[in-house]
C-alpha cells in the first residue's frame, strides 16, 4: 500500500513529474504561494530546496506545510550538512506528523560554496546514512535503539548524478543508496543523453524509479555560472552557444525550448520513469514547458 500520493503515482508505471521551488530568503512567502498554486495541479509534486548551494533561505519543512496546506504534494529535501542525528530525527517525526510522507536524503553542498563561510558544517550522516535513519525509524525505533510513540512511515528518496566524471565511485554510491532504502532518484540536471542512456542501462536492473532531473537554462551567462560554481553541473558548449545565439532577452524562451527537446526525447524512448525540473527562480515558466514538452493535461 501505497503511503503518499507520489509513492502511488511512483507504482503505478505513469510517467511522473515533478518541480521544486526555492524558498525566499527572508519571511515573505507570498510567491511560494503564488508558485504553489499555479504548479500544484500540473505536476505529481512538489520538491522545495534545503538551503540550496548552501544559501540560507526560509527552510524546506515550512514550505512543505504551505504546500500541503495550499493542497499540492510536497517532497522535502533534507541535507545532513546543518543537522545532527537528533534534529534529522526530529524532523523526520515532525514532517510525518503533519501529512508530509515524501523525503529526499541529500548530503549538502559544502559551506564554503554558500553566503554563510563562517558556518560549521556538521555533516552528522551522509546521504546514505539517512536512508537507513529513517528506514529504521519505520521499523519503530530511533537511531539509539529506543522504542518510537509512532513509526512514520515516508517515501524516500536520493539524488544520483548520470554524469558525473567519475562515473564508477558515483555508481557505487548509488547501489549503496538503494541498498539503504531509496524507493526513486531525482538525477541531477542531464545535458548529455548519451550519457544519461549508459546510466539508464545500468540502474535498469534495480527495482527503483528515476526521475531525469532538468535545469530550465535562462542565459548563456547562467550555463557559464554553473559550469564554474555550481558543485555537480557540466553544461555542454554546444548548449551555451545554442543560448549565446539568441537575441537579447530570449534566452529564457529557448532555455524552456532546449528542456523541452530533452524531455520529449527521453519520454518517447521511454529512458526512465519521470522527469524532476528545477527551473532555478523561473518556476513561472514550469507550465509553459509542460505544453513545449506534451505533458499538459497527462497528470492528476
Amino acid at each position: 500500500m501505497a503511503t503518499s500520493l507520489l509513492e502511488e503515482k511512483l507504482l503505478s508505471g505513469e510517467f511522473v513529474v515533478t518541480t521544486e521551488i526555492g524558498p525566499p530568503k527572508g519571511a515573505d512567502v507570498s510567491g511560494v504561494i503564488h508558485h504553489v498554486d499555479l504548479l500544484k495541479d500540473m505536476v505529481d509534486a512538489i520538491n522545495v530546496t534545503d538551503h540550496q548551494s548552501s544559501v540560507m533561505r526560509y527552510p524546506s519543512l515550512g514550505a512543505c506545510l504551505l504546500i500541503k496546506e495550499r493542497g499540492g504534494e510536497p517532497v522535502l529535501q533534507i541535507t545532513c550538512r546543518d543537522r545532527n542525528r537528533l534534529a534529522l530525527q526530529a524532523e523526520v517525526l515532525f514532517a510525518y506528523s503533519r501529512g508530509i510522507q515524501n523525503i529526499l536524503c541529500l548530503t549538502g553542498d559544502s559551506v564554503d560554496v554558500g553566503d554563510h563561510k563562517d558556518a560549521k558544517p556538521v555533516f552528522d550522516l551522509d546521504s546514505v546514512q539517512l536512508l537507513r535513519m529513517i528506514r529504521t525509524m519505520e521499523s519503530g525505533v530511533d537511531m539509539a535503539g529506543n522504542q518510537l510513540a509512532g513509526a512514520p512511515k515516508c517515501c524516500i528518496g536520493a539524488s544520483v548524478h548520470p554524469e558525473a566524471d567519475f562515473m564508477e565511485a558515483q555508481l557505487v554510491k548509488f547501489d549503496k543508496k538503494v541498498e539503504a532504502g531509496a524507493q526513486f532518484f531525482q538525477t541531477q540536471g542531464v545535458f548529455d543523453l548519451a550519457a544519461f542512456r549508459r546510466f539508464m542501462q545500468y540502474a535498469s536492473q534495480f527495482d527503483v524509479k528515476i526521475l531525469a532531473g532538468f535545469i530550465v537554462l535562462s542565459s548563456a551567462g547562467m550555463a557559464r555560472y554553473m559550469n564554474s560554481s555550481v558543485p555537480g553541473i557540466t553544461v555542454p558548449q554546444e548548449l551555451i552557444d545554442e543560448l549565446a545565439a539568441v537575441e537579447k532577452g530570449k534566452g529564457l524562451a529557448k532555455g524552456v525550448e532546449i528542456a523541452a527537446r530533452f524531455i520529449r526525447t527521453i519520454r518517447e524512448e521511454g529512458l526512465c520513469h519521470g522527469v524532476h525540473i528545477m527551473a532555478v527562480g523561473n518556476e513561472s515558466v514550469v507550465p509553459e514547458l509542460l505544453a513545449a514538452a506534451e505533458l499538459v493535461g497527462v497528470h492528476r
